[in-house]
């Protein structure tokens, strides 16, 4: 087994000890010696795989008192990727234009997926809910379209948005109302330009 095959093994089988013994933010987790013994790993893959994920923020040695899982919630890690990996210019356009791909081919899913209820619903939530975000709408089209591995990219590319541009995506009601009529009509090209007009997006406009 190569070395990385080693190294996530010993990630895996570690988050599943952490389930299944029911630890949580704060709990100490065992010592190196008893998880090299545990997940029967040699001690020093072992220390490399915790030194991973101390590095990632997820775990904390505390010297005399020995290793902790973290309170990682926040986002700290996005943040700090951010710092580091996301100030070029390039890089930021990136995040942007990914997450509005990502959202539109989830709208395409969710197309051939959603049935007359779902609009029904979709439309009657829109209409009806006080306040909603643009979270909120869109974790409802994702979960519509019934794609884990989508929902999983979405949510950390969100976080990546949000750490650059500080501030929450605000719409008109009108505008969410337009692209539920769309996708009511079972239309892409109607759908993709209320998407569009939704990001103020016109260089995707005037492609579609």
């Amino acid at each position: 087994m190569t070395n990385t095959k080693v190294y996530l093994e010993i990630v895996k089988q570690l988050r599943e000890m952490i389930t299944i013994d029911g630890l949580k933010t704060g709990d100490k987790i065992p010592s190196e010696r008893e998880l090299s013994e545990r997940l029967n790993f040699g001690r020093s893959s072992v220390r490399e795989a915790l030194r991973a994920l101390e590095l990632l923020g997820l775990i904390e040695t505390r010297r005399g008192e020995g290793t902790f899982i973290r309170d990682f919630r926040g986002h700290q890690l996005v943040q700090l990727l951010s710092t580091f990996i996301l100030q070029d210019e390039r890089a930021k356009r990136d995040v942007f234009e990914t997450k509005n791909y990502l959202e539109m081919d989830c709208l395409r899913l969710a197309l051939k997926k959603m049935n007359d209820q779902n609009h029904a619903n979709l439309k009657d939530w829109v209409v009806k809910t006080d306040s909603f975000t643009d979270d909120e709408f869109f974790q409802r089209i994702i979960g519509t379209a019934d794609n884990h591995l989508f929902l999983r990219i979405w949510i950390i590319l969100k976080e990546y948005y949000y750490s650059l541009e500080a501030e929450d995506i605000v719409n008109k009601r009108e505008d969410y109302l337009l692209l539920c009529e769309a996708l009511a009509e079972k239309s892409e090209e109607k759908t993709i330009s209320a998407y569009c007009k939704l990001r103020n997006l016109s260089f995707f406009n005037d492609k579609y």
